[in-house]
């Protein structure tokens, strides 16, 4: 599985305003819930569920939070990157500019459940934070996550 099989450029988010991790998660459940045609609450209901048993925020600024949804028919993936950072919990105890989320279905496959492992592998490359990071539009940011080598 590649990062554009989950995500396009429409779901790609530059310099979003974030007050804090439960308003973030909150906000892109409400973008993922027009997107997909699921409830927004229960989006977040579930997120925030998951989030209870450890932070998804990985280190080095980014965040994946992810969750398995009833009704959701293909993975799908919502990009941002933040104004600035927001306290996530995170593993290294460092604020998150870049979070990744991303929607399963409840019955995941196995080309499905590699979806996190693909986005988790790209994002650990510090290369590609920093080009994120220096990305000035939403075409910038897509390709960088999207296609890491070809840029």
């Amino acid at each position: 599985m590649k990062i554009s099989d989950l995500l396009s450029l429409p779901h790609v988010m530059l310099d979003v305003p974030a007050k804090d991790k439960s308003r973030l998660l909150r906000e892109l459940s409400t973008r993922a819930a027009a997107e997909t045609g699921l409830d927004a609450h229960h989006i977040s209901e579930q997120i925030a569920k998951r989030e209870e048993l450890g932070s998804t925020g990985v280190g080095d600024g980014v965040a994946l939070p992810h969750v398995r949804l009833r009704g959701l028919k293909a993975p799908f993936g919502l990009f941002a990157c933040l104004r600035q950072g927001v306290d996530f919990e995170a593993v290294d105890e460092q604020p998150v500019d870049i979070v990744f989320l991303l929607l399963l279905p409840e019955a995941a496959n196995g080309a499905q459940l590699n979806a996190l492992a693909c986005v988790a592998r790209v994002l650990r490359d510090p290369d590609v934070l920093q080009r994120l990071r220096r990305a000035n539009d939403g075409e910038a940011l897509y390709r960088t996550i999207a296609e890491p080598s070809a840029v």
